[in-house]
């Protein structure tokens, strides 16, 4: 099986994601800590935590790699 960076319904994903999850997401991606995440958006780590799960859920992925690449796969 060979790894792909698109998602079957990565338009769809993107849709779900509210403007901050989607700020969170980004962050994470490009290799910020929860806490420096949470320094640059205002908010406090347990915040940054909060969305990142309800991320993981509605993106169906279980490891910060795997949301890592539906976030390039999502151009975030």
């Amino acid at each position: 099986m060979t790894p792909t960076l698109t998602t079957p319904h990565a338009a769809a994903t993107a849709r779900e994601l509210a403007p901050r999850e989607q700020e969170a997401l980004r962050h994470i991606a490009a290799g910020h800590t929860y806490l420096q995440t949470a320094r640059h958006m205002g908010l406090s780590k347990h915040t940054v935590d909060a969305y990142l799960r309800r991320i993981r859920a509605k993106l169906n992925v279980s490891t910060t790699a795997e949301m890592t690449r539906v976030a390039i796969a999502l151009g975030l």
